[in-house]
């Protein structure tokens, strides 16, 4: 399959660079994946469509201020580091920029000194592994070093951090927000569950899969970058009984997706059980979901694998029709743009 099937012309004005100030007043664009059929509302409105009996899975993953900026120590010259996975201790698997310069054995300063960090191995496209030392508590000094990892293309700060955090954020690790739950409020969240929807988490930190692009021409050739997950037994219960009585399983964000489905597929599509582990899924269309059967979602990026995952669940001529029609209506993409709702 081609990769230049989920390609489309996305207008670079209609990438949101900030976030709404009403978390809920994004638009709202629902898909029926039976028959494409498309209706045009604001993300408050998802009420409507979530019925009593079935249960939203929210990822409360947390980001980290993840993004460093250094020198090297021998020179002087400017380096940026990006976070993206703890492997064990102090050790972490990070992008480097500039990647041509950093290399194996060269060290990093950070904070005129307070954090240190040495080149331990290089990867492909600026991936490193570093080894960082320091006085004191990491997470301490990362907080006061570090800055949000937006992704490349938002090129205004944000000065409030906690705009890209959903507001059920818990476990740190990720360096990137499951943007999907940047919509949902508290209030709102109250008003799902006042409605007899049930409300699971699971937790899915979100790593390099995030930044990398598609290189390949083939579709079935990709290779997804491993991330952290935990389902637990609560979920997976509840998740149990919303099938036993009829209800949905509503994905919120494709992390959520991913980990539901990793867990589907180990337990072969029969109960769920408690799982943690690293998933490194690809779903793109000819893949059976076997938990979720509606997702909320934002828009993505052409010929990447987010539009293939939602093209899997909705079939693809449904999916880039209603990108279509999205960018002609100027809805705002990307991570903090607006929604859609797949049925």
């Amino acid at each position: 399959m081609n990769v230049d099937l989920y390609d489309f012309d996305l207008p670079e004005h209609l990438i949101a660079q900030t976030p709404l100030l009403d978390r809920a007043s994004s638009r709202l664009l629902t898909v029926n994946k039976e028959n494409g059929e498309l209706s045009h509302q604001v993300f408050g409105d998802i009420i409507n469509h979530l019925l009593p009996g079935d249960t939203l899975v929210l990822n409360d993953t947390k980001v980290i201020p993840a993004r460093l900026f250094g020198v090297k120590e021998d020179t002087g010259a400017k380096a940026e580091v990006l976070l993206l996975k703890n492997l064990d201790g102090d050790r972490w698997e990070a992008l480097v920029k500039p990647g041509k310069k950093l290399k194996k054995g060269n060290v990093i300063t950070f904070g005129e000194g307070k954090l240190r960090a040495v080149i331990e191995e290089e990867g492909d496209m600026g991936a490193r592994i570093l080894s960082f030392t320091y006085d004191g508590i990491f997470q301490e000094i990362l907080d006061s070093l570090g800055q949000m990892p937006l992704p490349p293309y938002i090129k205004e700060k944000l000065d409030d951090r906690d705009r890209y955090q959903t507001v059920y954020a818990k476990h740190e690790g990720s360096a990137a927000a499951p943007t999907a739950g940047l919509h949902f409020t508290e209030e709102l969240l109250d008003r799902i569950r006042e409605r007899g929807v049930d409300i699971a988490f699971i937790t899915l930190h979100v790593g390099l899969g995030t930044f990398r692009p598609m290189s390949v021409d083939r579709v079935e050739d990709h290779v997804m970058h491993e991330e952290y997950y935990i389902l637990s037994q609560e979920t997976a219960e509840l998740l149990n009984e919303t099938k036993r009585r009829g209800g949905r399983v509503v994905a919120v964000g494709t992390t959520s997706c991913r980990t539901l489905e990793t867990v589907g597929s180990q337990c072969k599509g029969g109960l769920l059980h408690a799982s943690s582990g690293w998933t490194g899924i690809f779903i793109y269309p000819g893949y059976e979901f076997k938990v979720v059967d509606a997702l909320i979602t934002n828009f993505h990026l052409p010929k990447s694998t987010l539009v293939m995952l939602v093209s899997a669940l909705a079939g693809r001529e449904h999916i880039l029709k209603a990108y279509h029609e999205a960018i002609e209506r100027e809805y705002r993409f990307f991570s903090f743009g607006d929604a859609m709702f797949i049925y």
